[in-house]
């Protein structure tokens, strides 16, 4: 029964998307955004496109999963990410300052196509990742729902993935930007209902999810607060999802867009954390990324709006994200004309590559954050230097940073090898990945400080 009913209010909110899509696609939207009049996007749409494709699958199952282990640490820590609405809206206005119309304008002005080669690199990674990840949660989802079905899993991830795809590749980012506000509108309702019938639930209590140290103890989640707070400001500068989004309407909009953003999105993913914390605290043993966990804690109803909360999210990332990889892929890297054909091409592309990573059986949501955000960190040292301080930098310097951040991501990926053993210090994966990020910071900022000169 549960099954059937998160099935048919997820097939509702897929079919009003595909409704409310445009019906008449344009080279314009399709890479810009551009509504059909020509106009570039408003305020409210940029602010809940924005928070819909930050707030997504993964990261509010990363967000309870965190709590549940580390209680009001863990959540805060993921929650801290969210500061990148700050730091990228801080970046994409010196940007626009300058003159550039995207990160890869202005590195290529700089660093040429071999510096534009690296970036690349690291954001088609990043949005391979935004695919995988979502469709895994998809994934997860109807398996825990329907167990009786050994193939519900697969069935709901190839389902998923072809009707995301439908869609999105049909009207591209103006596609994208338009179901995004469906979609977060029904999450905020569905999301807010879950939300005040857990804090009006008879064990809740504020005091004590405010203070509650996990499961596991809170230090590690203190740990990866300090590994967030030095990956916050290169982070966003890999999210090409984010990065589109601050090039699509006039300055001022855009700051306001991403301001609004930073507040609504922090406020969401915390409240999301309060479920794993809850979980935590009454003693509930952690079962399915949670998911198991939740069916045995809460009412029916409570457990179908929370799965469907995470379903509506996975959806509004695929399509954003698929939207940024035809960019990528056609006016970025120039493979093929501008055209509808090419860019849904690269979409296929792209979902493909994700669903078969999915199918593959990785379970691991956070490293996929961990990973990426470890590879951005060579854009710290860039864009301080850079950017904020308008030095030259040498090739020779981006590279090495480039070079050690992604040696780090590698290290934090495999380190269970026996090469990372013996590199990494003994402790929690979190410890380990502060010392990465340390270790990246520490090598960036020397060879681009020790490569700059003044303009």
């Amino acid at each position: 029964m549960q099954a059937a009913v998160i099935i048919g209010l997820f097939g509702l909110v897929i079919l009003a998307s595909l409704l409310v899509a445009p019906r008449r696609a344009t080279i314009g939207g399709f890479f810009s955004g551009a509504g059909v009049d020509g106009r570039a996007p408003g305020l409210w749409v940029l602010v809940l496109s924005q928070v819909t494709t930050w707030i997504f699958a993964r990261s509010l199952m990363n967000s309870a999963i965190l709590g549940y282990f580390y209680g009001i640490w863990g959540t805060l820590a993921y929650a801290a990410y969210y500061g990148s609405f700050l730091t990228g809206g801080y970046i994409v206005g010196r940007l626009r300052a300058g003159g550039a119309g995207s990160v890869q304008d202005w590195l290529g002005a700089r660093f040429g196509a071999t510096g534009n080669a690296c970036y690349n690199l690291v954001i088609g990674l990043r949005l391979l990742s935004e695919v995988f990840a979502n469709l895994l949660v998809v994934g997860l989802i109807f398996a825990a729902v329907l167990p009786e079905v050994g193939v519900a899993r697969e069935a709901a991830i190839l389902i998923v993935a072809a009707l995301g795809l439908a869609y999105s590749a049909w009207g591209g980012l103006s596609a994208a930007l338009r179901t995004d506000v469906l979609q977060m509108v029904v999450f905020l309702g569905v999301f807010a209902a879950a939300f005040v019938a857990l804090v009006v639930s008879p064990g809740f209590q504020i005091g004590a999810v405010l203070t509650a140290p996990g499961t596991a103890g809170a230090w590690n989640g203190q740990v990866l607060l300090v590994v967030a707070l030095l990956q916050v400001f290169s982070y966003p500068a890999h999210d090409p999802v984010m990065m589109d989004r601050g090039f699509l309407a006039d300055p001022a909009t855009t700051r306001k867009s991403f301001l609004h953003a930073f507040w609504i999105s922090t406020l969401c993913i915390i409240g999301f954390g309060f479920f794993g914390i809850q979980a935590g605290l009454i003693g509930a043993e952690y079962e399915g990324e949670l998911i198991g966990t939740w069916a045995g804690m809460f009412p029916a109803w409570l457990f179908i709006a929370l799965l469907v909360s995470l379903l509506i999210s996975a959806l509004s990332t695929l399509d954003s994200a698929l939207a940024s990889a035809a960019r990528l892929v056609v006016d970025e890297l120039k493979i093929g004309s501008r055209s509808l054909m090419a860019g849904r091409g690269a979409m296929v592309v792209f979902m493909a590559l994700g669903t078969l990573l999915t199918l593959w059986g990785n379970q691991t949501l956070f490293d996929a954050v961990a990973v990426s955000g470890t590879a951005s960190m060579f854009l710290s040292p860039v864009l301080v230097v850079g950017l904020v301080m308008g030095r030259q930098i040498a090739l020779w310097s981006y590279l090495v940073a480039f070079g050690a951040a992604i040696a780090g991501a590698v290290t934090y990926f495999a380190r269970s090898a026996d090469w990372a053993v013996a590199l990494l210090p003994e402790g929690h994966k979190y410890e380990q990945l502060l010392v990465i990020c340390v270790a990246v910071l520490a090598v960036g900022f020397a060879a681009v400080l020790s490569g700059a000169r003044r303009a």
